[in-house]
């Protein structure tokens, strides 16, 4: 086993074997139930592969590993529009999907103390 063998399986581990038809038809599925869904590409980092961020028009959003052969092709393969985030960075309506989201789970864990 070499120094850096170690490193290369964690970060197999990470991104796991997956199963990319069932991401394709996930993030297809995602596009048709939701309204004013954008794509922001992410770049490939030490832990994973290139990433997509769907985010719809509420600031609701999911992600996938897509790959550099995946995001390629993602635009017309969905036809919706794709950012590279790098560059413009997420969505304001994002941001505060996930500020609601927050205040609603505190709110939820205050109400299960007071009762």
């Amino acid at each position: 086993m070499g120094l850096l063998d170690r490193f290369r399986r964690s970060a197999d581990r990470v991104r796991g074997p997956g199963d990319g038809a069932a991401d394709g038809r996930y993030l297809a599925e995602w596009v048709r139930t939701h309204v004013g869904v954008e794509a922001y590409v992410e770049p490939k980092t030490t832990v994973t592969d290139v990433t997509v961020v769907l985010v719809a028009h509420d600031g609701e959003w999911t992600r996938r590993l897509v790959g550099e052969r995946g995001a390629r092709r993602l635009s017309g393969w969905l036809g919706i529009p794709v950012y590279d985030v790098r560059r413009t960075g997420y969505p304001q309506r994002m941001r505060d999907h996930n500020a609601r989201r927050r205040i609603e789970r505190r709110r939820a864990v205050e109400r299960e103390l007071r009762e």
